[in-house]
């Protein structure tokens, strides 16, 4: 499926504000309401639009510490990797991840209440798994830009 320019106009908009009505989509996209709805389902229906997401604001929740830790595996062996993927998918401070090229293996990306929370999770959930070697993290001291929506 081609998107067209009204296509791309709307998916920033839904980007900007994901709760917008079918009426102010339409306000904004120059269409009435249930043109704007229809391509919207259109939309989600092709997979170009995932899912609906509130941004929550982690200092207001007690997560003062972002950190992004890169993990060195010591094994590539499946089962091994697959219980160190298993602790990555149910930590709830690791709130993103990436496999890498180079020296890294795994990008996380990590939000704790506080340096002993990040220190506990370096040190008595990663570093002890059989499939780490080495792991290295870098604390965020200010984020100067927030993340974006994506270019359409």
């Amino acid at each position: 499926m081609d998107l067209d320019d009204t296509d791309k106009r709307l998916l920033a908009a839904l980007q900007a504000d994901a709760q917008a009505t079918a009426e102010q989509l339409g306000a904004v996209l120059n269409l009435s309401p249930s043109q704007a709805g229809r391509r919207r389902q259109r939309l989600e229906q092709a997979g170009f639009i995932e899912r609906y997401a509130a941004r929550l604001n982690p200092k207001r929740l007690g997560l003062t510490v972002q950190a992004f830790v890169q993990v060195q595996m010591a094994t590539h062996e499946p089962e091994k990797v697959k219980g160190f993927t298993r602790i990555v998918a149910f930590r709830p401070e690791i709130v993103s991840a990436w496999t890498l090229t180079g020296e890294a293996d795994y990008l996380l990306r990590v939000y704790c209440a506080d340096l002993t929370g990040l220190n506990e999770l370096i040190h008595h959930v990663l570093l002890p798994h059989p499939a780490v070697a080495r792991v290295q993290s870098q604390i965020v001291m200010d984020q100067i830009k927030a993340d974006a929506p994506l270019p359409t």
